[in-house]
């Protein structure tokens, strides 16, 4: 007999079925050379477009390294989180770069942050407490004038100010552009990205405010199992994007 349900039973075999067709673990040891790069019984690791795998920090690196020797049987990228935003950062970040740019600007043109509720107070005061802060470190720290609107109509904002932010985004490099671009993707805000990137706001803090409409719902009417899982496994990567950053500190 088991306890075990229909549903875990049928997520157990798919599981299974996927490993099944991960490949096998090849190789024995796990090194970090002292250019930062991941080896593999003294190999080098290499990203899909076949560069060598080497992280900009020691720290980034050591944290790499780990995630391969901790791979068993078989090796499973979704457990190497940090694998994958490093071959991000080296084969697209650099390549498409200008067009990376161009996006997290558009992003900040439309801002989760800009865009306010008129009612109830309740929810205006949460997002007054989250979001002006972000819109105040924005303004000073990239040199822009976001705009904000009431409701659902829609704020164009000034081209400088869009400008301000491709600018200030320039200054990244492909370690740091891919993180901000990545925490951008998951909480629908560049600004928010930004000033996680830039250090001033803890991961928590920046969770909660691209939550704030939803914690609200979710405190009038309850959430739904399924809306829970797809949270919870955003923020399993939120989490390793945060990390991500910490490590890329010198």
């Amino acid at each position: 007999m088991t306890d075990e349900s229909p549903d875990d039973r049928m997520k157990r075999l798919i599981t299974a079925q996927f490993k099944k067709q991960l490949p096998k673990r090849f190789y024995k040891s796990v090194e970090v050379s002292d250019k930062n790069g991941i080896l593999l019984d003294g190999r080098d690791v290499k990203t899909p477009l076949k560069s060598a795998l080497m992280a900009p920090t020691r720290a980034l690196a050591d944290a790499i390294a780990e995630e391969w020797r901790r791979q068993d049987k078989v090796i499973d990228p979704e457990a190497m989180p940090l694998t994958k935003f490093a071959n991000t950062a080296i084969d697209k970040a650099t390549v498409e770069r200008t067009h990376v740019l161009a996006e997290i600007a558009e992003y900040a043109g439309s801002d989760l942050v800009c865009y306010w509720a008129d009612r109830p107070p309740e929810l205006v005061q949460l997002q007054v407490k989250h979001w002006q802060p972000v819109l105040s470190w924005a303004n000073s720290a990239i040199g822009a004038d976001f705009k904000t609107a009431d409701g659902i109509r829609h704020v164009a904002q000034d081209a400088a100010s869009l400008e301000s932010v491709r600018r200030h985004v320039d200054t990244l490099d492909a370690w740091q552009l891919t993180g901000t671009y990545l925490t951008m993707t998951l909480t629908g805000s560049a600004l928010l990205a930004l000033k996680l990137q830039a250090g001033e706001a803890s991961g928590n803090l920046i969770w909660d405010a691209a939550h704030v409409d939803e914690d609200y719902q979710i405190s009038q009417w309850g959430e739904d199992w399924e809306a829970a899982e797809r949270r919870k496994n955003r923020k399993r990567e939120f989490d390793g994007i945060v990390r991500y950053f910490a490590l890329l500190k010198p």
